[in-house]
């Protein structure tokens, strides 16, 4: 049985192994996270095809009685080279790699999370402004919470079932959207939206956007902007939701 697979793949992460190796983490079509020895110094072909947000076909060399991966071939079909043009396309890619990272590669459904994330990157890396940056990684993160299965219900207020053009918050704590008349002010703490608040304000504005947002390929996000409050309470939930789901919050999401 040969012990050379080939993949989809994604590169993560690149990483210095020993004196003149690197280790890369690999989002993969069939198997989600992969990792693999790179061999060679920084003038090494294979290294620099290696590079992080490359993608294309890679190909595995594997020794499972050792534990030990190495990466033999990668054929590059997209090199990204965009993405280091603009410090704010470079910063939403990383955030979108530690995202993936910190969610194990969603799990399953690996060939749309693939998609996802490659649909993205290119957008960033094609023409995206500073401000589209900012939209292309929230519409990710928030597609990102879909995609494992934990994004709240907005249509409506998840108790009384209320619905239209209102007013929702977001409870942290309940993990669910809730109107007025069903949040308790006295003990969720409306107010001031901060690192402490146990609460989202979610404008209706906000919530047009999310809920047009699970239907968008990321090349159609520039077509539905945001005012910035609507952006910021868009990025408060995807954020609390992720941070909720990991367990802890990713630094990479507040650049």
């Amino acid at each position: 049985m040969s012990r050379t697979a080939i993949f989809s793949a994604l590169v993560l992460r690149s990483r210095a192994s020993g004196e003149s190796n690197s280790e890369v983490t690999l989002l993969t079509a069939e198997e989600g996270i992969i990792k693999a020895t790179v061999f060679g110094g920084p003038k090494s072909k294979l290294r620099a095809h290696s590079a992080p947000y490359n993608s294309g076909q890679v190909w595995i060399y594997r020794d499972k009685a050792k534990n030990y991966a190495k990466l033999s071939d990668f054929d590059v079909r997209s090199w990204r080279i965009g993405l280091r043009e603009l410090y704010e396309r470079s910063m939403a890619a990383s955030a979108l790699a530690e995202t993936i990272l910190s969610s194990h590669g969603g799990g399953g459904e690996w060939g749309t999370a693939l998609h996802l994330a490659t649909a993205t990157l290119d957008t960033l890396e094609s023409a995206a402004n500073d401000e589209l940056c900012g939209r292309l990684l929230v519409h990710f993160l928030w597609r990102w919470t879909g995609f494992l299965g934990i994004q709240p219900h907005l249509e409506c207020c998840s108790s009384c079932g209320i619905d239209g053009d209102i007013q929702l918050w977001y409870s942290i704590r309940e993990s669910s959207a809730l109107c007025a008349s069903c949040i308790r002010e006295e003990s969720l703490g409306i107010g001031e939206q901060g690192a402490g608040s146990r609460v989202i304000k979610l404008n209706p504005g906000c919530r047009k956007w999310l809920c047009t947002a699970n239907s968008l390929e990321p090349s159609q996000v520039y077509r539905y902007s945001m005012d910035s409050k609507s952006f910021n309470e868009v990025k408060s939930l995807a954020a609390s939701v992720l941070t909720n789901a990991f367990g802890k919050r990713l630094a990479s999401w507040d650049w």
